[in-house]
């Protein structure tokens, strides 16, 4: 038996969900202040499950703690942006690796139709549609891969990355180059070469860093 009420882990995860929410929206900026009671009296629940979900989120580098002063939105510097993107490498690469050995039909059609829709994003100079389109390329790769745990852990560092300014689209020829890039992903996810669809990932990862340290300051 427990003392804890059914209803308190639901109260947790609604609470996580809206907090999370509100970081990657930037309706809570980096850098802002998150302060338990405000945003317990927004949600209409009480302070308990609200801070256990800020904890949660700290644990899990949306949020960080200081001594004192609470809790705070994180700030994503180059560095951190860099660390991430070479474990988003990994991932990328084992999941392209599972896709191109599975090669599921309806899979691969959708991120051809996906390519084509950025592609036409890029042609009518919609950067922010290419943005969207582009993680949902990825994302559906994850979501392809059989290994559960790897879609936990790509998810956890995409949504990470949001914190950071989008500065890599922002570079010129970054977005047409990156597209080509998706190309060759997908050609050898079709080809069944596992070899070529994790080069092809990490090619792709690696060019992204590259961007990122010409846009931001070292």
């Amino acid at each position: 038996m427990t003392d804890r009420p059914p209803a308190a882990g639901n109260l947790v995860r609604a609470a996580y969900a809206a907090a999370r929410e509100a970081v990657l929206t930037r309706e809570l900026e980096p850098g802002c202040r998150v302060t338990v009671r405000p945003l317990a009296e927004r949600l209409g629940m009480s302070p308990t499950p609200v801070k256990a979900a800020l904890a949660i989120l700290e644990r899990e580098g949306f949020l960080v703690s200081r001594p004192h002063a609470g809790y705070f939105v994180a700030e994503l510097t180059a560095a951190d942006l860099r660390d991430l993107y070479e474990l988003r490498s990994a991932v990328d690469s084992l999941a392209a690796r599972d896709v191109a050995r599975t090669r599921p039909p309806e899979r691969l059609a959708r991120l051809g139709e996906l390519i084509d829709a950025q592609r036409a994003a890029l042609q009518h100079g919609d950067v922010t549609r290419y943005a969207g389109l582009d993680r949902e390329f990825h994302a559906l790769i994850w979501q392809s891969s059989p290994n559960r745990r790897l879609l936990v852990i790509a998810g956890l560092l995409g949504a990470q990355l949001q914190l950071g300014r989008n500065v890599t689209i922002s570079v010129p020829g970054r977005p047409e180059a990156s597209l080509g890039e998706h190309r060759e992903i997908l050609e050898a996810l079709r080809s069944g070469d596992t070899s070529a669809a994790e080069q092809a990932a990490r090619r792709h990862v690696a060019q992204v860093i590259r961007a990122l340290e010409t846009a931001l300051p070292q």
